[in-house]
């Protein structure tokens, strides 16, 4: 497996009581395979998230990455060298265009880069649906599916096995949610990611190779 969480708990402190958001949670994620993770706001799915891009670490139990705990890799170069991660608010810098934003990643992972990283770039952005004139605008004149699109490239652009992201339909109008499941769809199967999607949309989870549902912080399959 490309990644495995072995009971992961979280939880925070409520007067004397503790709070679970992830109760013993175990999963495992492999290459070529399109994954959903379905909750409703407060289920945890944030958190396990968070914890499986080592934005968060848990109180027990730990996230491996091809067979490595990722404590032991180290969050910071996990992040940096192994995971792209994707959020629903895009996370993008506003005063670059949307090629340079992209450039940021590949500026500090460790992993091989091609020497020419702004035909990269293009070439990437191109492939998602990001024509050049648009990959040169401002990323804020770009319309909200196009962001996301950019903040899909961003992910990629280090060459990572694993792609996580949170709600990243979230503020798409359907059409468009239907085009970004289908690049992840495309990259999961056609270029051997790993594609984990953190989502309130049932219509993305039957779209999904595997789905789970999170339900107060307790992990299920999703039929």
């Amino acid at each position: 497996m490309l990644l495995e969480a072995q009971e992961l708990n979280y939880y925070y402190q409520d007067g004397e009581q503790l709070r679970y958001i992830l109760k013993d949670t175990s999963v495992a994620f492999e290459k070529g395979k399109f994954y959903a993770v379905l909750g409703q706001s407060g289920s945890g799915k944030t958190t396990l998230l968070s914890l499986l891009s080592a934005l968060d670490s848990p109180h027990s139990g730990k996230v491996l990455f091809n067979e490595q705990d990722i404590k032991k890799i180290g969050y910071e170069k996990y992040r940096r060298n192994n995971v792209g991660i994707i959020f629903q608010s895009y996370n993008l810098i506003p005063e670059l265009t949307a090629m340079e934003n992209v450039l940021v990643p590949m500026s500090i992972t460790e992993n091989e880069i091609p020497d020419d990283q702004k035909t990269v770039v293009y070439n990437l952005l191109d492939y998602i649906g990001i024509a050049k004139d648009k990959a040169d605008r401002y990323v804020n004149k770009l319309s909200g599916g196009e962001q996301q699109r950019v903040a899909i490239a961003r992910a990629l652009a280090t060459n990572v096995e694993l792609i996580l992201a949170d709600e990243p339909t979230g503020n798409l109008d359907e059409d468009m949610e239907q085009e970004i499941v289908d690049i992840f769809k495309r990259l999961a199967h056609e270029h051997e990611k790993c594609v984990v999607v953190v989502t309130h949309s049932k219509e993305i989870a039957m779209q999904a190779d595997q789905a789970f549902h999170l339900k107060k912080g307790v992990l299920s399959t999703y039929e």
